[in-house]
């Protein structure tokens, strides 16, 4: 996420970084690079000018010129106004209101919206405690009625079916006295897309809208079409009076324009962003902690609010007693923490969000991709009880069974285990009281090339 926006912001502000003094050219030429790099993530000009400007003026005044460290001063203005442009602080889905809440979701077809529809029902069911029901009026491609069906099974949650020989507006004001009925929390609604804006779609928008009182009107925008999604979303929002955005696809958007801009473009702001494709794949928007992301800083506080919801503190707590006691770190061990790696997004979004990580990130993703994951579990999965337990029983005949039982190559199944046996010694280290989260991940880090290749 950001990858390229954030390797040129770094390397041009590490230049600045340990400078007894800042001058009009150092501080010109940094801003130089400040601006390629922005309108190269595909931010608009009407975004990137004025931050640019405050950035300058501020660099130029007082603030640097009484500082102790003016390197790091100026790296703290970008940051601040790089959060700033994004919209200061996180703003939370307003569901004050007599239930049911409703959510009226829009925006172009193929930017994410039914699957962040069913993220955003798993969300406030995991996160928030509220019971949903899920809705499509989309009757011009009926698979997105289908595709919303299969999901809302997939996270259990209530779905209020609906056909393509129905009208939009009838099927919502339906689903919303079934909803009332059932006294169900909140009410999301999926509305169609379309590939363009047209008056027809945002007719139909407005009319279920005026049908439906939503509390919350929120814009899908895919964060890979750029500044074009800005645009679209500021087209959107003069017809139909949003209240936020939902950024989709960010985990393949190594530019990050869209983010951005889209604030200071609409007027509105992001209140998710989508992180992958599964249905737990979305994050509450905080520009603070992304700022900090694109700098290279990290994001510990995401870090640690991941592991909270994603690790099973009992295994953790039994791995770490064995560990102790001196007893061997096996493959059944190995695969609970690759399993474990996976709910948190991979090991790409864990390094990504601590602190001078983010360059390793980018190998991590090519090297132990979700795939790559998949696969090795698979391999783990194909072996004995046995011999998960007591990994150095396996032999050259043994590989090559485990290597068809899982449908890899037996290189495949060489690599894995001498990935295993770097964790071993790491495991064993830890044992005899080593360091903590950082130095492991670090550690794994910087073996990864020469483990996986």
């Amino acid at each position: 996420m950001f990858d390229s926006l954030s390797q040129r912001l770094s390397t041009s502000l590490q230049k600045l970084t340990g400078k007894g003094r800042l001058t009009f050219d150092n501080i010109k030429d940094s801003l130089t690079d400040i601006r390629k790099a922005l309108l190269e993530a595909d931010v608009a000009w009407s975004v990137a000018k004025p931050f640019l400007d405050e950035v300058r003026k501020r660099a130029i005044g007082r603030e640097v010129a009484k500082s102790i460290n003016p390197g790091q001063t100026f790296i703290k203005i970008v940051q601040e106004e790089l959060t700033r442009t994004m919209g200061e602080a996180n703003e939370t889905l307003n569901l004050q209101t007599a239930p049911p809440a409703v959510i009226l979701m829009a925006g172009l077809q193929g930017s994410g919206k039914t699957t962040s529809v069913a993220k955003l029902a798993r969300y406030l069911q995991e996160r928030e405690k509220k019971s949903v029901l899920v809705v499509s009026t989309d009757i011009y491609r009926p698979a997105a009625i289908e595709q919303l069906e299969t999901l809302a099974r997939e996270i259990n949650t209530a779905f209020f079916p609906s056909h393509t020989s129905q009208q939009p507006v009838a099927i919502a004001k339906a689903a919303l006295e079934q909803a009332k009925k059932t006294h169900t929390d909140v009410l999301i609604i999926d509305t169609a897309g379309r590939l363009h804006i047209d008056e027809t779609m945002m007719k139909e928008l407005s009319t279920i809208a005026e049908a439906t009182h939503p509390i919350e009107t929120l814009f899908v925008i895919d964060s890979m079409t750029g500044q074009d999604a800005v645009n679209t979303a500021k087209a959107f929002n003069d017809a139909l009076s949003l209240t936020g955005v939902i950024l989709t696809k960010t985990d393949g958007d190594a530019r990050g324009g869209a983010a951005l801009s889209v604030r200071m473009v609409t007027g509105k702001p992001i209140k998710f962003l989508g992180v992958g494709e599964k249905v737990d794949a979305l994050e509450p928007f905080y520009p603070e902690r992304i700022a900090s992301r694109i700098l290279g800083m990290g994001d510990i506080v995401s870090l640690v609010e991941s592991a909270e919801r994603h690790i099973d503190e009992k295994k953790a707590e039994k791995l770490a007693k064995k560990i102790k006691k001196g007893q061997r770190f096996n493959l059944e061990d190995f695969r609970d923490q690759l399993q474990q790696l996976r709910k948190m997004g991979g090991l790409t979004s864990l390094l990504s969000k601590m602190p001078g990580m983010g360059q390793m990130s980018n190998m991590a993703q090519n090297q132990l991709g979700e795939g790559q994951m998949k696969k090795m579990e698979a391999i783990i999965n194909s072996m004995t009880k046995v011999e998960r337990q007591d990994p150095e029983i396996i032999n050259p005949s043994r590989r090559r069974r485990i290597s068809v039982g899982s449908g890899t190559d037996i290189q495949e199944v060489n690599r894995l285990l001498k990935q295993f046996k770097q964790m071993q010694k790491m495991m064993k280290r830890f044992g005899r009281g080593g360091g903590g989260m950082q130095d492991l991940v670090s550690g794994f880090g910087s073996k990864l090339p020469p483990g996986l290749t």
